[in-house]
């Protein structure tokens, strides 16, 4: 048994990626209570995915940037990419989940997982 199937989670992980850069449309976003502190952070929820991704700052930003607008109502219907990478947290790398455009021929970050369908992909 894997640990992730042996403690599922509502929201989206790096291992859920399985190493792939996945194309995702943004259906809405909704605060949440997240943790113990119940702080409330904003969930996106994909079109045709069961998990939602919980933003940081970072990436919260990141999509404002990428949709131009910081009215997170706004992002309905955009498209944006998701993708596992090493991230600091607490002073150590983690794997972490960030954001980028839709392939537009922009520079992205290395190293760059290979861009699937997001049907292959099974969060």
């Amino acid at each position: 048994m894997d640990v992730n199937d042996a403690f599922p989670s509502k929201y989206m992980k790096a291992a859920d990626l399985e190493g792939k850069r996945v194309s995702c449309t943004i259906n809405y976003v909704e605060m949440e209570k997240i943790g113990r502190g119940n702080d409330m952070k904003p969930i996106v929820y994909f079109v045709g995915k069961k998990k939602g991704l919980c933003l940081n700052k970072t990436n919260a930003n990141k999509i404002a940037a990428i949709t131009g607008t910081t009215n997170m109502d706004d992002w309905s219907g955009k498209v944006i990419q998701v993708y596992a990478t090493d991230v600091e947290f607490a002073g150590e790398l983690v794997q972490g989940i960030r954001v980028a455009g839709a392939s537009n021929g922009a520079k992205q970050p290395a190293p760059a997982p290979k861009e699937v369908d997001d049907d292959d992909v099974p969060f």
